[in-house]
């Protein structure tokens, strides 16, 4: 084996338990705002999942699956904080 193939198999066990402990936490959350942290900390791992395999491959045809998972991420981080805000005002 090759020094990037274990790297490459390293970073994605890493990936993987990281998923998992994410998803744990989306199941067993006591509160909405775990859920919703738990739920950006995903979609980071995911994003960084997609930029490790474009730097191994050297491609960048998943750039636009990024971006748009960016996107979902700060979207979904606002609309929970207004939420938020506005259940604790009331």
């Amino acid at each position: 084996m090759t020094f990037l193939s274990v790297v490459s198999v390293v970073a994605g066990i890493m990936f993987g338990i990281g998923a998992i402990a994410a998803v744990i936490r989306i199941i067993r959350g006591p509160s909405i705002l775990d859920r919703a942290l738990a739920t950006d900390v995903l979609l980071a791992i995911a994003i960084c999942a997609l930029g490790a395999e474009m730097a191994l491959n050297r491609h960048t045809d998943t750039l636009v699956v990024m971006l748009i998972l960016a996107m979902f991420a700060v979207v979904g981080s606002i609309s929970i904080a207004r939420f938020m805000a506005k259940q604790d005002a009331s």
